[in-house]
């Protein structure tokens, strides 16, 4: 089919339409000076689309029922960067002061998985503090509001390279070594995957689980929101701990400034008050 011409220039009224519907479905605060970003890389996808122009693909995403093109354009707009033992102070802390204190079923939800290196990891750590037959006592919820990165994620296979700051046993111990054309490639042990559940959700909609966590994982989200949106979630994730549970965050995050249920621990470390 031949190409269409196009017109690729974000115009003012574009940037407001894109930046209110990513702001209205998922939170994400586009301010100004943030042209450049939507230029680049929607832009993309208006060529990968054939569309004439960002009013047509806007127009295009709203018609889809589906809710597909929207995920795609909120996946284009943010970064799924992660990796395994990312931020690594977590996991220790996890290890060394939480896990002592757990008793019975360890609930933990890894509220931004990406393609599930993050739930993966606080897996590996607890296991390497409890051993394997503490399996039938995790469960972890991984969710993401992308379907793209949740697919990566249930494949659970990952490049040799990804495991590069991580103990070097852990491959060995947590992973299936691929051979021949997958050689190079691991492959999460199925012991390990049964522990974790991968769910799309959406946190700026109410989530009721059916039991309360002891810790969340929210690294690294905040950054996309302002300060109501970002006050509004820290206060619906509350609702999801157990009273004297954990919340974790980035190391560029912070609750300071906002109204919420908890105590500061240590940098990006909060608890629930009790």
């Amino acid at each position: 089919m031949a190409s269409r011409p196009t017109n690729e220039l974000l115009s003012p009224r574009d940037f407001d339409r894109i930046s209110k519907l990513a702001f209205e479905t998922a939170g994400i605060d586009l301010r100004e000076g943030k042209q450049e970003l939507i230029q680049a890389r929607l832009g993309k996808k208006i060529r990968e689309g054939n569309f004439g122009s960002f009013r047509e693909y806007y127009q295009h995403v709203l018609a889809d029922r589906s809710g597909g093109e929207l995920i795609a354009l909120l996946d284009a707009l943010t970064t799924n960067f992660t990796s395994f033992l990312r931020e690594p102070a977590h996991f220790d802390f996890l290890r060394k002061s939480i896990v002592p204190e757990l008793q019975g079923p360890i609930r933990i939800w890894s509220a931004a998985c990406s393609s599930g290196e993050e739930p993966f990891t606080i897996a590996f750590s607890l296991l390497e503090e409890l051993g394997m037959p503490a399996c039938n006592r995790i469960s972890i919820l991984a969710s993401d509001i992308s379907t793209r990165a949740l697919t990566a994620a249930g494949r659970s296979v990952y490049l040799a390279e990804r495991f590069s700051d991580c103990p070097p046993d852990w491959p060995r111990k947590y992973m299936l070594r691929g051979s021949g054309r997958s050689e190079g490639w691991y492959l999460v042990k199925p012991a390990i995957r049964r522990l974790v559940e991968f769910r799309r959700l959406n946190l700026m909609e109410t989530f009721h689980p059916r039991q309360p966590f002891q810790v969340i994982f929210c690294r690294n989200v905040m950054i996309y929101f302002n300060k109501e949106t970002q006050s509004q979630l820290v206060n619906r994730l509350a609702g999801c701990l157990a009273p004297g549970g954990y919340l974790l965050i980035g190391h560029s995050e912070s609750l300071t400034g906002l109204q919420h249920p908890y105590e500061y621990i240590k940098p990006a470390v909060y608890r629930k008050r009790s």
